[in-house]
């Protein structure tokens, strides 16, 4: 699979762009800030609906634009897919496959399926669970895109449970006499406890399959002996029935959640632990041994979506300058052979001879193949 070209419209800093890419390595240069990346944020918008430097759609969409338009053409055996996304803020994002509208934007994903590594991958070791929930629930969405789906309904089942528990906490602490209505909680729960359980259990899948990728990929990049090791940490005591178990796990909790207005089990409080040897990576993993960790976990992403099938396409946004010479070369030597890298730079030399395929310098609202 390869992007064969990209059209920008009023997204980012572009008025309209065009480009056309080649498989294999792919060089775009130019000096920071001047919209390298917010070309391969596009594409990643494509594969994920989902930014990986903002959480809203405004600062997509150029200032005084009224919408943003990502199109891309994909090839995957043979075959050319044209994939196009409308970012309308404020108002349903639109979607067409092959010209033809779809009913539902999410029915875009696995249309272009991508691995991109990014300076904010640091907070996959360093940040918040929230992070690293974020990358599994990405991964298992390309893989499977149905449970785009099921994520969404968790989120819907979440969002009102919150709302319950909130008005119920603020009832009370303003001295209302019942402490608020929370007589739909029973079945709020079991919403709950059903999207919840099925997005556990893929999570378990998917770490499963991911936890040989990591450790092969660290000692690849990092030339350490340290193993790197990962493992899902749930917030309810797992067995064969998730579902029952959260369910038990809500109910254990409910003091605690109408105390405080919030939900306290589920897969949102979940977390994907990272340990170095016998340490957790955050906390006592070096600067290096962070940046390794996390192109481990996104070199594992890989490998284990091109073991479905598929091989993805795979992006480098500004990571050889973070990168010692050791690890720029053993990263090259293990992406070299990608059906398409695109790779991102300010400085030429950052780059490993390895990948020096199609160049095209950025900047001043253009793209220029050199």
């Amino acid at each position: 699979m390869y992007v064969r070209a990209l059209e920008l419209v009023d997204f980012r800093s572009y008025q309209r762009v065009v480009v056309e890419l080649d498989p294999g390595p792919c060089v775009l240069v130019g000096p920071n800030g001047v919209g390298k990346t917010n070309l391969v944020e596009a594409l990643g918008y494509i594969a994920t609906l989902e930014s990986h430097r903002v959480a809203t759609d405004a600062p997509l969409v150029r200032f005084g634009a009224a919408r943003a338009v990502v199109r891309c053409a994909v090839l995957h055996d043979e075959r050319e897919l044209l994939v196009e996304l409308s970012i309308e803020p404020g108002k349903a994002n639109k979607a067409r496959l092959g010209r033809s509208a779809v009913t539902r934007t999410r029915d875009i994903l696995g249309a272009l399926k991508m691995v991109m590594f990014a300076p904010e991958d640091l907070s996959l070791v360093r940040g918040d669970p929230s992070e690293r929930r974020r990358y599994l629930d990405e991964l298992l969405q390309q893989r499977q895109p149905r449970f785009a789906g099921v994520r969404s309904d968790y989120d819907r089942v979440l969002k009102q449970r919150n709302a319950l528990l909130r008005s119920a906490y603020l009832a009370r602490k303003t001295g209302g006499s019942r402490g608020g209505d929370l007589s739909t909680l029973d079945v709020w729960d079991a919403h709950l406890a059903r999207h919840g359980a099925q997005l556990i259990r893929a999570r378990l899948d998917l770490v499963a399959g991911l936890a040989p990728h990591v450790a092969k990929a660290y000692a690849a990049v990092s030339a350490s002996r340290s193993d790197a090791r990962i493992a899902y940490s749930p917030s309810v005591e797992l067995r064969d029935d998730v579902e029952q178990a959260l369910l038990e796990k809500l109910a254990e909790v409910r003091k605690q959640e109408i105390e405080r207005g919030v939900t306290l089990a589920g897969p949102h409080r979940d977390d994907l632990t990272l340990t170095l040897g016998d340490l957790p990576a955050k906390g006592y993993a070096s600067h290096g041994e962070s940046w390794s960790y996390a192109l481990a976990l996104r070199l594992a992403a890989y490998d284990l979506l091109r073991d479905d099938g598929v091989e993805p396409v795979l992006i480098l946004d500004d990571v050889f300058a973070e990168l010692d010479v050791g690890r720029r070369e053993r990263l090259a030597d293990l992406v070299g052979g990608a059906s398409q890298v695109i790779v991102t730079c300010a400085v030429d030399d950052d780059v490993p001879r390895s990948l020096r395929g199609a160049r095209y310098e950025v900047g001043g609202g253009e793209v220029r193949r050199v």
